[in-house]
């Protein structure tokens, strides 16, 4: 049995998103990047530019709270480029950040806090509950000191 490997290209937010630093995760220069991109977003550029792309539940490892990512297909079978003014993955990102800030997405989201791509939500500490304490004998074991 031979593993298939996935030759898509893989975009997550941190990876277009200006208010980061490359040590963070961002890939591209600070003035080319969007402030706070969203899955869905970076999927509807990736649809602008005439590539397949598919949006899925991950986390990006050094981010691990952002939910999201896209994978691209910019390469055919044969290697050659599906768009042709986007050869490489560094030109896709670039392309693609250019494309953020006019997306449908964003004008539609704005500044809510829902996640766009329905992506559940980690839930936040102060809305858990405090754990209670084990049901259990209120006898003290141990040896009674003298």
């Amino acid at each position: 049995m031979e593993h298939q490997h996935d030759k898509r290209v893989v975009i997550y937010t941190s990876y277009l998103n200006s208010k980061l630093t490359v040590k963070e995760g961002r890939r591209i220069p600070k003035d080319l990047a969007t402030e706070n991109p969203h899955p869905l977003e970076i999927y509807e550029s990736c649809a602008t530019l005439k590539l397949n792309a598919e949006l899925e539940d991950k986390c990006y490892s050094r981010d691990y709270l952002q939910r999201g990512r896209v994978r691209v297909q910019i390469k055919d079978d044969a290697g050659n480029p599906i768009n042709p003014d986007i050869p490489t993955r560094r030109s896709l990102l670039i392309e693609v950040a250019k494309l953020v800030p006019t997306t449908q997405a964003r004008k539609k989201i704005g500044s809510q806090s829902a996640d766009p791509v329905g992506l559940p939500k980690l839930p936040d500490k102060k809305d858990e509950p405090a754990p209670k304490a084990a049901a259990g004998s209120s006898k003290k074991s141990g040896k009674k000191k003298k």
